[in-house]
């Protein structure tokens, strides 16, 4: 019986490991582009406070729990008029700023998720994918895929990330290739440029005096 019982533990874990089927936070499955073989890495409901050991606020913007989800805003107002004085606006917190750390190189991101602003911003809202690696950034007619800053740029008109309102979004990423997913849209990048080697983090940045609110978010390895 302790066999058989041993047995049926390790085919769970096996599971749970290889599968390709991943489940999300409110119970429905999404099926991995790029690969067979995944494992949890992270998993939050924010149900409790921030886990610090995979978030880092960043520029001082304001990060707190609110029934059941991460909500970022902008910085205070002296830190604002502190880094204007020493001659730094651009990282005077005036957005969300937000960074997932522990990200695998090859991965799956998924996640319920809302950027909240009166309008688009020339250059924002993005999520970075690698710091300065690779920015998607969210316009009103185009998603551009800017790659190590200058090194390579792709626009598409879709898939499209309307402001104020929650969408589901997807990530998958390997060398070569960028799977991004908003509400069942798909685009599929290819670049012999995409690479995450180096690279372990997701930045989340948002609108100049807007929010960005995050939840049902899992993150894979994937194999």
């Amino acid at each position: 019986m302790k066999s058989y019982t041993n047995t049926v533990r390790l085919l769970a874990v096996i599971t749970a490991v290889t599968s390709s089927r991943l489940l999300l936070a409110d119970g429905t499955e999404y099926q991995s582009e790029m690969f067979k073989n995944v494992r949890l890495v992270y998993e939050d409901t924010f149900d409790g406070p921030l886990n610090s050991d995979f978030w880092e606020i960043r520029q001082s913007s304001t990060w707190v729990i609110k029934d059941g989800i991460l909500i970022g805003g902008q910085s205070s107002k002296t830190f604002q008029e502190t880094m204007i004085a020493k001659g730094d606006k651009a990282h005077a917190g005036f957005k969300p700023v937000i960074w997932l750390k522990q990200v695998p190189e090859n991965f799956v991101c998924s996640m319920r998720m809302r950027y909240d602003a009166k309008a688009y911003d020339p250059r924002f809202p993005i999520l970075d994918l690698g710091h300065h690696i690779h920015t998607l950034t969210f316009g009103e007619k185009l998603t551009t895929l800017t790659i190590k800053k200058d090194v390579e740029t792709i626009k598409v008109e879709e898939p499209f990330l309307p402001l104020n309102q929650w969408l589901d979004v997807a990530i998958e990423l390997k060398k070569g290739t960028l799977v991004l997913k908003i509400d069942g849209k798909k685009k599929v990048f290819q670049s012999p440029n995409i690479d995450m080697a180096g690279q372990a983090q997701i930045d989340f940045k948002g609108v100049d005096y807007g929010t960005c609110q995050i939840d049902n978010i899992k993150l894979w390895e994937g194999k």
